[in-house]
């Protein structure tokens, strides 16, 4: 299953990976439809670009019940994966998600593990 996110700098698709994180990819499918991501941008460009609702004035629509990073397949979080961000405890992740620029592996195991729930498409 794929999605495409549409920017002013071209169409990224990103292959979900359900069986890795079935909650969060049913969580960002949801908010997707919902429409909570039309019109937000990216921020940060740093070692990931983000995006989310933070600063829209937009709540999200509850967290995510949990980190599924333990719970799951691990993928790391290497160049091109997609991941849900968190504050500094493992459990509070919901809409903001980035796209990792590089390899980052230390978010493997930082306040629990950033959930990688996508990667962007090759294809």
């Amino acid at each position: 299953m794929t999605l495409t996110m549409k920017t002013s700098c071209g169409d990224i698709s990103l292959r979900l990976r359900p069986d890795s994180a079935p909650i969060t990819v049913d969580y960002i499918v949801k908010a997707v439809k919902d429409g909570l991501y039309n019109g937000k941008q990216f921020y940060r460009s740093d070692f990931v670009i983000q995006c989310g609702l933070h600063g829209s004035g937009v709540s999200p629509p509850g967290n995510l019940p949990k980190n599924e990073t333990r719970f799951g397949t691990l993928i790391s979080n290497t160049r091109g994966t997609c991941a849900i961000a968190h504050w500094d405890v493992p459990d509070c992740g919901n809409t903001e998600f980035f796209v990792n620029l590089q390899t980052n592996a230390h978010l493997d195991e930082a306040y629990g593990g950033d959930c990688v729930f996508a990667g962007v498409a090759d294809d």
